[in-house]
């Protein structure tokens, strides 16, 4: 697509194709009150010396902060994390209120759970548009190799895992216990090898990527939904969400009021369509089951679920 004419919502949904992670960034005010701030922006600059960089908008009300501080720390967030993610996304509340943390360098703030660490003194400050580009000079860091890190990308929160490719599960093969018969490789194969083949068919039939597919899907179930209980639901923090509200809207699929949404007739139509396309495609994949086998496997896996919950 042309820049000249620049679709910010179409570039936001090209910009949202590039996997992140995620980090809350701490530092302290003049007045020495801890901030944090959850950014995506968060990247390597140098090893020699060590360096790194973030953004952060200039509409923040954090801004002055960051930028005016000689320290600050980034906490990787882990998979668990996104509660605190969200938090500290948000505006208009006291962010470390029952947060567990310490002080680290130059007094910033380190969350107690983390995936990584990365203590910094302020390096650089840069001018970025509509952003400002913080460099930071590694003083410290610390990593946990049991917590998987939370990734963001299209908008939704999600995880990392294996890539499908560099595994081959084979049922037949009993010369490897652990493989052939756990559940979690069986569980997250069968997971990849028919969603790859769902995704492709919601985009053809409708146009819209799973986290669009999973807002259709719900607001099909409940009716209305108010905005700040759809988000945990599709796994999207509240910024994101609106976002693809937005685009959704453009689209005439729904319709936001006084904070509630809700689907408009060509977003029931579509939802219609591709409920009927997705339990279809269930259906072919439990071709290779009998009735019962399917009930009791669905029925298995909900008892699992609930135990977890």
């Amino acid at each position: 697509m042309s820049i000249q004419n620049l679709d910010v919502r179409d570039f936001r949904r090209a910009l949202s194709q590039f996997p992140t992670g995620v980090t809350v960034i701490t530092t302290n005010d003049e007045q020495g009150r801890p901030v944090g701030v959850t950014a995506s922006s968060f990247n390597s600059v140098s090893v020699e010396p060590p360096l790194i960089l973030w953004s952060i908008d200039k509409g923040a009300h954090s801004l002055a902060a960051f930028e005016n501080s000689q320290h600050f720390a980034v906490n990787v967030l882990s998979r668990d994390q996104v509660d605190l993610s969200n938090r500290f996304a948000s505006r208009g509340e006291d962010k470390f209120k029952d947060v567990i943390y310490h002080k680290g360098v130059g007094n910033s703030p380190l969350l107690n759970d983390y995936s990584a660490q990365f203590e910094c003194k302020t390096w650089a400050v840069y001018e970025g548009g509509d952003h400002l580009i913080l460099v930071g000079e590694v003083l410290g860091y610390r990593y946990n190799d049991s917590n998987l890190p939370l990734v963001f990308a299209r908008g939704s929160y999600s995880v990392s895992s294996q890539h499908p490719s560099t595994v081959k599960y084979d049922a037949k093969d009993e010369s490897g216990e652990f493989i052939s018969d756990y559940l979690l490789y069986m569980l997250r194969e069968s997971y990849n090898r028919f969603s790859s083949d769902l995704y492709p068919k919601l985009q053809a039939e409708g146009g819209v990527n799973p986290e669009e597919w999973r807002i259709l899907a719900m607001l099909r179930d409940q009716g209305v939904m108010k905005t700040e209980d759809l988000a945990p639901l599709v796994m999207q923090p509240a910024v994101a969400l609106m976002q693809t509200v937005e685009w959704m809207q453009d689209r005439g699929l729904v319709e936001l009021v006084d904070g509630s949404l809700k689907l408009l007739p060509e977003g029931i139509s579509l939802a219609n369509r591709l409920l009927d396309l997705a339990k279809q495609h269930e259906a072919e994949v439990l071709t290779a089951l009998s009735e019962e086998q399917s009930s009791q496997l669905k029925n298995g896996l909900r008892a699992i679920m609930e135990s977890r919950s």
